[in-house]
């Protein structure tokens, strides 16, 4: 096998990534994971030549992402919150705009006082695990349908040493019992089984059960607010993230259960995404 420098190999693989809107960025991105360095050192050594096994790896891994892989999973983690998350096909990849629910929750519940705290369909644990670290004193559940998520949100929480939860296999709230929360939080599946989105991207590969809801893309948003008041405190909080478009539904189908100072929050994007709702207890 010939031997390439860096540069030679960004050249080629950024070439034989046009389908891929972002091949420059992937293919440094690979090659620092095969080198086990950051993406300057790309920049400041270019004509370093690799080995021919690192060489091999590289171009495996940019077979891989032109078949449309995630890098996400290709390299098996993520970063969300600053952490670094281990990312399979079994859990949705964290992105940016999810961390609005993060910053909402902080913003809501009091940095002194220990909250009771539950992150429905928690996936890689996201969520949990970022709100863990940021509230020790808290106890958060995380739950989710699958237990292959579950496996991999425990490795994360022992990885990033969120000691605060409590994992637990169930569909929504119907597994949990006698718990009080302060406020539970969801990224449910939310998007509808027609939308053209599923067919194109990351979202291709990523699990469908984690992403279509029936009902266009409600069906588990009102069963979570179905079930969650039993489980709420008194003026206990509901957060959802939800599509771009399902704002005012959300909201209006809260409003039917009880619950009431509703406020909705624009993502990156600006788009309306998620909605933070208090139960109004009779």
């Amino acid at each position: 096998m010939q031997q390439n420098s860096i540069q030679q190999l960004l050249s080629t693989a950024t070439k034989s990534l046009q389908n891929s809107p972002s091949s420059e960025l992937d293919t440094e991105i690979l090659l620092a994971h095969v080198l086990k360095k950051n993406r300057s050192f790309l920049r400041a050594w270019p004509e370093k030549q690799l080995s021919e096994q690192q060489q091999l790896k590289f171009e495996n891994l940019i077979a891989e992402r032109k078949n449309g892989t995630p890098i996400a999973y290709i390299l098996g983690e993520k970063e969300f919150w600053s952490h670094t998350f281990l990312v399979d096909k079994h859990v949705l990849i964290p992105r940016p705009d999810t961390e609005l629910l993060i910053d909402i929750a902080l913003e809501t519940l009091s940095p002194r006082i220990p909250t009771n705290i539950a992150d429905l369909g928690t996936g890689s644990g996201a969520i949990a695990i970022s709100l863990a670290l940021e509230r020790p004193q808290s106890t958060i559940v995380a739950v989710d349908i699958s237990a292959e998520a579950l496996a991999i949100a425990k490795k994360n929480a022992a990885q990033l040493q969120a000691n605060n939860i409590k994992f637990q296999l169930s569909h929504w709230l119907e597994g949990l019992s006698n718990s009080s929360f302060d406020i539970i939080i969801s990224n449910p599946p939310y998007i509808e089984s027609t939308d053209p989105h599923l067919l194109t991207g990351d979202v291709q590969f990523e699990p469908k059960t984690a992403l279509v809801s029936n009902e266009n893309g409600l069906h588990d948003i009102k069963m979570i607010i179905h079930q969650a008041p039993k489980f709420l405190k008194p003026k206990g909080f509901i957060l959802f993230e939800h599509g771009f478009q399902q704002g005012k539904k959300v909201q209006s189908l809260l409003e039917s259960a009880n619950f009431v100072n509703i406020k909705q929050f624009r993502d990156l994007q600006g788009h309306m995404r998620a909605t933070l709702a208090q139960y109004n207890h009779l």
